[in-house]
């Protein structure tokens, strides 16, 4: 048996999904003639409370064309240390909006953002990111949100919510997915992680925003024609995939409780809220990638630190317990 945690997006399509792709109804996505992704891009908007929105192919994608949109080039964009749109997008927000990431902690934006006016830089967006992948996958709730947007607006900035795993996160915290990125100017997630599906995202927001999004799609080469073929497996993850998400949270739960017990360093295991397990590497036995992957559980890296696992559709009670007792059998 393999048990592959290095990802979310590791997961194959349903029949349901297979399925809805043969018998997809299709057209010239770049003419805006592709019923099945005007479908899948009505429900997205509906679904975030937005006027429109655009199905895109990737996450990152979707975080770059609305850091273009949303900013001036020259000026900061803050956002978290361990943000996605710092960490993991190869300084895209550099080369393709002109701007600098300015990462903070939260309880100091107040004080950032008025550092404009002692020669720092002029801050034009403020990104979160939910639920936050290197920190466990925490989830951001509204008491945490509120005062972001509170003093946001206060400054004229706007913010831009990386959704990527927005439902895990409104599972998490008891939340319609809506109401997490309520006044926000505008967001994105992801079909491809724990959805299931096999490519996409959809970035939403107002109809002047995902016009530019759109041109800037064009120019970035992601003008894509058929896509319905994919659109149709992403609406059946939004009708089919979202509940199930708490399986995936309880399993991780499960793993980390049993990480924790071998190495007590590694990881808090009560920080595992959804989908995804984070542990200090250097509290881990070495090698101990190698070492699960000899017995069929493959994990990965995030940065020098930070061994993740992430729970998927794909992952069952079975591989469950095969992933722990991998773990119980390497020494160290």
């Amino acid at each position: 048996m393999i048990v592959d945690l290095r990802s979310d997006t590791v997961t194959k399509p349903t029949a349901a999904m297979r399925a809805a792709m043969a018998a997809a109804e299709v057209g010239d996505d770049l003419a805006g003639e592709d019923p099945t992704v005007n479908r899948l891009q009505s429900i997205s908007a509906a679904l975030f409370g937005f006027d429109a929105a655009l199905y895109l192919p990737t996450g990152t994608m979707a975080n770059q064309l609305a850091i273009r949109a949303l900013t001036t080039p020259g000026t900061d964009v803050i956002c978290a240390p361990r943000a996605h749109v710092y960490r993991y997008e190869d300084a895209g927000a550099a080369r393709n909006a002109g701007v600098q990431m300015r990462p903070v902690e939260w309880q100091s934006l107040e004080r950032e953002l008025a550092g404009s006016h002692h020669h720092l830089p002029q801050v034009s967006l403020i990104a979160i990111e939910n639920t936050v992948m290197a920190e466990s996958g925490q989830p951001m709730n509204r008491d945490e949100i509120d005062p972001i947007q509170r003093i946001a607006q206060g400054a004229g900035v706007p913010v831009y919510c990386d959704g990527a795993r927005i439902f895990n996160a409104a599972l998490a915290t008891k939340t319609a997915p809506r109401e997490l990125v309520a006044g926000c100017a505008a967001m994105m997630f992801c079909l491809s992680k724990g959805l299931g599906a096999p490519i996409g995202s959809v970035l939403c927001g107002s109809r002047s925003f995902i016009d530019a999004a759109r041109a800037d799609r064009h120019r970035l080469g992601g003008g894509w024609r058929q896509a319905g073929i994919v659109a149709a497996a992403g609406i059946v993850a939004l009708e089919t995939m979202v509940d199930r998400l708490s399986e995936d949270h309880e399993r991780a739960a499960a793993f980390a409780d049993a990480l924790a017990q071998r190495w007590p360093d590694a990881l808090n295991a009560s920080m595992v809220r959804t989908n995804i397990v984070c542990a200090q590497s250097a509290a881990l036995p070495s090698d101990i990638l190698g070492r699960l992957r000899i017995h069929g559980v493959l994990g990965a890296t995030i940065d020098a630190n930070t061994t993740r696992f992430i729970f998927h559709a794909d992952i069952t009670d079975e591989a469950l317990q095969h992933a722990i007792t991998a773990l119980n059998r390497i020494e160290g």
